[in-house]
């Protein structure tokens, strides 16, 4: 039986070490980087439309992962920020946000949030808040095994320090999510470690997912819905998860790109370049 966080174990005709994936990948953009609320809507009209790229299980409404990455909405951040948290967010660039799974149970999700807010300050940057971020599984119609493994949401903002360059500020958000995700997913005090996961935290970019079908992510995340959440980009990712299990933090984009299967494991990496370099000598 497969446990609700991480991988089963070996057993049968079944190996973790032997996980592949194969999926449907999309990408839109505004070539002046013209932000719009239409490219949300152009975004998940071609999501939907790779359907078919994507799997589910028994269960119809319970899909393998898709998701929606797209430009830092500052206009739809600035608000949602002063509403929620009454904050003003310092100028595009100085500050990032991102989305975070969370343990469901309440002492062991405060005890993710405590740490990574402790990162924070270790290096250097000012945390400036955990905003609430709304969902609706009712009304996206999620399956019963997503529901059973679906994590808290919360958005995270954090902001650079004085005179820090944007790549420098990139640098220490890319040291803060390592760290809290090595620290926190491997803690075996935590019953629920493998729920937390950092699905984005940039100044650039930001990526709503989750264990869904193509068609559930727009109705589940109210965000983006949202005629101020304004972007010059989108990229979508339908995930069909073929010998592979679906979780909530598999499913993609990854932080700053999606992949199409096939390039997920590094004894799969080694064996195609083992494979190639057996094709070029065979040619001289």
């Amino acid at each position: 039986m497969k446990p609700l966080f991480g991988l089963p174990e070996a057993h049968g005709l079944y190996d973790p070490a032997n996980e592949k994936e194969n999926c449907g990948v999309g990408f839109i953009a505004h070539i002046k980087g013209k932000a719009s609320h239409q490219f949300v809507h152009d975004a998940s009209t071609m999501l939907v439309a790779m359907d078919h790229r994507g799997g589910c299980g028994c269960e119809a409404n319970t899909g393998d992962g898709s998701g929606m990455l797209t430009a830092l909405p500052h206009k739809f951040l600035r608000k949602v920020a002063k509403d929620d948290l009454k904050v003003d967010l310092p100028e595009a660039g100085k500050f990032a946000a991102g989305l975070v799974f969370l343990p469901r149970d309440s002492a062991q999700r405060a005890t993710c949030k405590q740490l990574v807010e402790k990162l924070i300050a270790e290096q250097g940057q000012s945390f400036l808040g955990w905003r609430a971020v709304p969902t609706e599984a009712k009304k996206a119609d999620i399956g019963p095994a997503a529901l059973a493994a679906e994590p808290v949401i919360e958005q995270l903002f954090v902001a650079a320090s004085e005179g820090l360059g944007a790549d420098a500020f990139e640098r220490q958000l890319y040291l803060i999510r390592k760290q809290a995700s090595h620290l926190l997913r491997t803690n075996k005090q935590l019953s629920q470690a493998l729920m937390f996961y950092i699905c984005s935290l940039s100044t650039k970019v930001i990526i709503y997912k989750g264990m869904l079908t193509s068609g559930q992510v727009v109705p589940y995340y109210p965000d983006l819905q949202d005629p101020d959440f304004e972007t010059h980009l989108a990229m979508v990712h339908s995930r069909f998860s073929t010998n592979t299990f679906p979780s909530w933090d598999r499913a993609q984009p990854l932080r700053f790109m999606s992949h199409n299967g096939e390039i997920n494991t590094l004894r799969g990496n080694a064996n195609w370049m083992r494979a190639r370099r057996g094709n070029a000598s065979s040619k001289l």
